[in-house]
């Protein structure tokens, strides 16, 4: 099993917001601190599930500014930056702000408006943007997540790529809910690369083939579970009674997605947090939907 700085149980976290849709910056940190009592080793702040494309530059970077209040009562918070964008200069941007602010690492989407760009295309724009944006003993994370984006990192990218960044370029967010391929990354790279499974049903599978933990959107609800997974597995203990059960709740979550509105209503629902609402263009979850997830998640 990886033993990464960067490996453990990551949470793709929601992202408060009031109600006319600004960030509700105050209600950060106490969220934060809400997972992270709850077995996450660390957060990513505006993923796909913190709705990261639909917040401006000035806004990424006061909720980055907010985040960094949770060390206060948790200062070995892992906190990573969604920071990936089209436009390399943006990103560029944004990448640097997280390190300067002390953030982790900085996880990156392809630049995704490019849906044709070749593996060359996408290494010359990684290769810039660490040069750029990414300090010494910074770590960045690629965001492979081809069914949202459009467009991914094949192996022979990522090879490239680690062997031109081998500190730098850490590894990856595998969101591709891929099986073969958590086999395939463990066979061609072993433990030097860095992987984190966004795909709560197969962490075990992920962990087996040499994945470093997983960053996922349930974590916001069940990362109690997925610690434990984790914390079994490095003992080498027989955690798959623990792993389907988790692939039995992220089976029924996935039946009520897009994740960002079902995950702020169950959150509410189930743990009393403030009903925060999300962009457009997603919108909120129906009442009838949600009693219906609420009955099979008590249920199971």
């Amino acid at each position: 099993m990886s033993r990464h700085p960067l490996a453990g149980v990551y949470a793709a976290a929601v992202t408060p917001l009031n109600a006319d849709g600004s960030p509700d910056l105050a209600a950060i940190p106490p969220f934060l601190d809400f997972l992270a009592r709850r077995g996450c080793h660390g957060v990513l702040l505006l993923g796909t599930t913190g709705e990261g494309p639909s917040f401006a530059p000035e806004e990424r970077a006061a909720v980055f500014r907010a985040a960094l209040e949770v060390r206060a009562v948790h200062p070995d918070l892992k906190l990573l930056a969604g920071t990936g964008t089209p436009s390399l200069t943006e990103t560029a941007a944004l990448t640097r702000l997280a390190f300067d602010l002390g953030f982790d690492a900085a996880v990156v989407l392809p630049p995704y408006y490019f849906r044709k760009a070749t593996d060359e295309g996408l290494f010359r724009y990684f290769a810039a943007l660490i040069r750029q944006a990414v300090p010494a003993d910074g770590c960045l994370l690629g965001y492979h997540f081809p069914s949202v984006a459009g467009i991914g990192f094949s192996l022979d990218l990522l090879a490239r790529l680690k062997d031109a960044f081998p500190r730098t370029f850490a590894g990856l967010k595998d969101s591709s809910h891929d099986p073969d391929l958590a086999r395939a990354l463990g066979q061609r790279f072993g433990a030097d690369l860095l992987v984190l499974t966004g795909t709560d049903s197969y962490l075990q599978l992920a962990l087996e083939n040499q994945a470093g933990g997983c960053i996922t959107a349930p974590a916001n609800l069940i990362s109690p579970s997925l610690r434990a997974i984790w914390d079994g597995f490095s003992r080498g203990e027989d955690v798959s009674a623990l792993q389907a059960q988790v692939a039995r709740q992220r089976h029924i979550l996935e039946q009520y997605m897009p994740f960002p509105p079902l995950l702020k209503a169950l959150l509410h629902r189930m743990y009393g947090l403030p009903r925060w609402p999300v962009r457009p263009p997603l919108v909120e979850i129906g009442a009838d939907e949600e009693q219906r997830v609420l009955m099979e998640i008590h249920n199971d």
